[in-house]
């Protein structure tokens, strides 16, 4: 669900996890701060999981140059409740609500998981190259919390161990309204041949 105020006692056991599973991979997960996340929450930006009352699992998005691009960012799933599908609601839930609030921006992430790159291709995004995403300066400073900052600077910015993901609206309308047309090319071929 969209995370609302009631939500905000789990702020800092949403940052805790976030530390852990960035620990855990040896890759980094940018740490926000809970001032951060609880804007999140506050402004209606942030999808929650939750068991009862156990906090489950967390996304947030983010827009940046202009609403231009938006980020689906801090995915996390508790431990005890992944390989249960948690993730790919969660994420659905943010792609959904991105889509709503910013219908003309472009989606984007930066991943260094298998399973959200698997989740983030089925919804439709691409692996792209960094200089694809948003170029706002307040992005890029968030990956200074990360454990490969290091390497994003050596590479001027370009390349990192994250892989970055597109999801752009235009060209998948562009590749709908081509397939329609395919398909009724298809179709007149079909029915003139008999075939």
């Amino acid at each position: 669900m969209v995370a609302t105020e009631k939500h905000l006692c789990f702020v800092s056991q949403i940052n805790d996890e976030i530390d852990a599973a960035a620990k855990q991979r040896g890759t980094g997960i940018a740490r926000r701060t809970d001032e951060y996340i609880a804007d999140k929450i506050m402004s209606g930006k942030a999808i929650i999981a939750v068991n009862r009352d156990e906090f489950v699992g967390f996304c947030y998005i983010e827009s940046w140059g202009h609403d231009e691009f938006v980020a689906n960012s801090g995915l996390i799933v508790r431990p005890q409740y992944r390989g249960m599908g948690v993730a790919k609601r969660i994420k659905k839930a943010a792609f959904d609500l991105s889509r709503k609030r910013f219908p003309n921006a472009k989606l984007f992430g930066l991943t260094t998981g298998e399973a959200v790159m698997r989740i983030n291709t089925e919804l439709g995004y691409e692996p792209v190259t960094f200089a694809k995403l948003t170029d706002d300066e307040r992005f890029w400073a968030g990956c200074q919390s990360c454990v490969n900052y290091d390497v994003l600077q050596r590479t001027n910015m370009t390349k990192c161990l994250c892989t970055g993901m597109i999801y752009d609206p235009e060209k998948v309308a562009k590749k709908a309204a081509a397939s329609v047309e395919g398909e009724k090319k298809t179709s007149f071929w079909s029915r003139l041949f008999g075939k």
